[in-house]
């Protein structure tokens, strides 16, 4: 009888830095809780406890997201990628290649690979050529001083080819997740002979976290929760693409975790595993020649913040010369206004709208091709633009890293999201017009109130909630509920988000992969003059 030996190793993980890594904000131009330097500070610290049982495995989405990001990209690509020379410093072990890895195109993607001294892994995404894994290595294995044999498995969402422009994915083919990984984690466990699997998903959960119930159209965009219940010998589960932040769960006895974006938290999952005293007829217990297997015995999952951590100095040291090239770029003029864009008063301007409102509108409808466009004021400080437009100011104004969608929704469904949207108003006991305070509490959602181009409406918010919308037409005929129309909205509301349940799961006609932010900043530098006005094809009534 063989004595039992325990030992502890970690995981660590990282998910949709999305090239944010100063511990500042480029929105409010000041300082932040947040960034990859802050992240690196607690990887070294984590490194020092730990030593050699630990595993650093990033889970994709760095390339693109920030200021940063598409400044390398699109403006000054003078030196290597800043990002990829961050994820080096910090001992990254292996990369996941996340969604927004390809919206730059391949050769940017393949170029930042080049620079990387730890491997891109992904097993579904297969070259159309070969039916190889396009990026070489599907998965990764370390052993550690004590014999512990550790497999990372690497899984993108399969969804890309929804979203990306068909050029940036060129002989490319997207194998369903699942599928994949029923293949390979046997062969881990059996050929490389591992006794901790962790498969690392670009892709998010499908279902409640607690009831197993769907919480979004299970369109294979996220498929969490079937990896944990589908395929047995998962021992960790990395998560990322929904900047949620997870831990603490284990689904299907598999232990799961997602850290956030931009660098708010360092995931870190804990397995304790034993040596010594293993029946033969464990899976997990097969002797490879005279080594002896080891068996994980518990896991646990939790997020470190960030945000009190000192920055890592070598960081900051690797991103200041572009950093400062940057701030110099946020400040330039883009282009000029023609007329009055200021947002002097953002509650009149969801009451009536504003020449702001209705030239974003207009924007997504010219660069998506759709005729009908609905979009939101994220905060109560919105400034629109004055005379001058900088990069800087398009930030201050579009904070969110969102995407556009095409849907093709019915009338019907257009009438239950002005509803919908009808909800963020309540009259005052002085008959005034307010907020509901579902909107404000536990946090303020402004950004869930959408303001529409290209339909005529009004809202009656004397009326009960469900019937406010009082006129809704398109081209001076009323909107038919059966008929179909194209829409363009950002991929969060595309997605039911917010409670628009009427966008779940409807037909996406079109994806533009790059952030609005880029988007318009883009559009502004082609046209150089941006001319306010406002059709008033909408109005909010009801109150005094």
């Amino acid at each position: 009888m063989t004595t039992e030996t325990r030992r502890r190793v970690a995981i660590l993980t990282t998910s949709d830095i999305h090239g944010f890594i100063q511990p500042y904000s480029y929105t409010e131009d000041g300082p932040s809780d947040l960034g990859f330097a802050r992240i690196a500070g607690l990887i070294e610290g984590q490194r020092r406890l730990w030593g050699d049982h630990m595993l650093y495995v990033d889970n994709g989405d760095n390339l693109q997201g920030s200021p940063l990001a598409y400044y390398q990209a699109k403006v000054d690509s003078s030196v290597e990628n800043v990002m990829i020379s961050c994820l080096n410093a910090a001992g990254c072990c292996a990369a996941v290649v996340g969604n927004h890895e390809f919206n730059f195109g391949l050769s940017y993607l393949q170029e930042a690979m080049r620079q990387s001294v730890f491997p891109w892994l992904s097993a579904n995404i297969l070259s159309a050529a070969t039916g190889e894994p396009a990026f070489g290595r599907p998965y990764l294995v370390h052993d550690t001083p004590d014999g512990i044999r550790i497999a990372v498995l690497g899984l993108t969402t399969a969804h890309i080819p929804m979203w990306e422009l068909p050029e940036h994915i060129e002989g490319l083919r997207f194998e369903d997740p699942v599928a994949c990984a029923k293949l390979w984690v046997p062969y881990l466990r059996n050929q490389e002979a591992a006794d901790v699997v962790v498969v690392a998903y670009h892709g998010g959960f499908e279902r409640d976290l607690l009831t197993g119930e769907p919480t979004e159209a299970l369109t294979g965009e996220n498929q969490g929760s079937a990896l944990c219940q589908e395929v047995e010998g998962i021992d960790v589960l990395l998560t990322g693409h929904q900047h949620r932040h997870v831990e603490g769960i284990h689904l299907h006895g598999v232990a799961v975790i997602q850290p956030g974006t931009q660098g708010q938290f360092l995931g870190r999952v804990i397995l304790e595993l034993e040596s010594g005293g293993i029946q033969e007829t464990s899976s997990q217990a097969r002797t490879t020649g005279d080594k002896q297997r080891w068996r994980v015995v518990s896991t646990h999952s939790e997020l470190i913040p960030a945000g009190k951590v000192e920055p890592l100095g070598r960081i900051l040291e690797l991103t200041a010369p572009v950093e400062a090239r940057l701030q110099q770029w946020l400040d330039q003029t883009l282009g000029e206004t023609a007329g009055d864009m200021l947002i002097m008063n953002v509650r009149k301007a969801r009451l009536e709208e504003h020449p702001f409102i209705e030239w974003i509108n207009r924007v997504q409808m010219e660069v998506s091709g759709a005729p009908i466009s609905c979009t939101a004021l994220f905060d109560e400080h919105t400034p629109g633009f004055g005379e001058h437009i900088s990069m800087r100011d398009i930030l201050a104004n579009y904070k969110f890293p969102n995407t556009l969608r095409v849907l093709r929704v019915t009338g019907r469904d257009i009438r239950e999201a002005l509803e919908k949207s009808a909800e963020y108003f309540i009259l005052e006991q002085d008959g005034r017009i307010g907020v509901n305070p579902a909107f404000l509490l536990p946090k303020p959602q402004p950004y869930n109130y959408d303001m529409w181009e290209g339909i005529e409406y009004v809202l009656d918010v004397s009326r009960p909630p469900g019937q406010r919308v009082v006129r809704l037409e398109m081209d001076g005929a009323p909107m038919l509920s059966e008929a179909e129309y194209e829409v363009v909205m950002n991929n969060y509301r595309a997605g039911g988000g917010g409670g628009f349940d009427m966008f779940r799961g409807k037909p996406i006609i079109r994806e533009l992969p790059t952030d609005i932010a880029e988007l318009l900043a883009d559009y502004i530098r082609a046209k150089q003059t941006v001319t306010a006005r406002a059709n008033h094809n909408w109005r909010v009534i009801g109150g005094i």
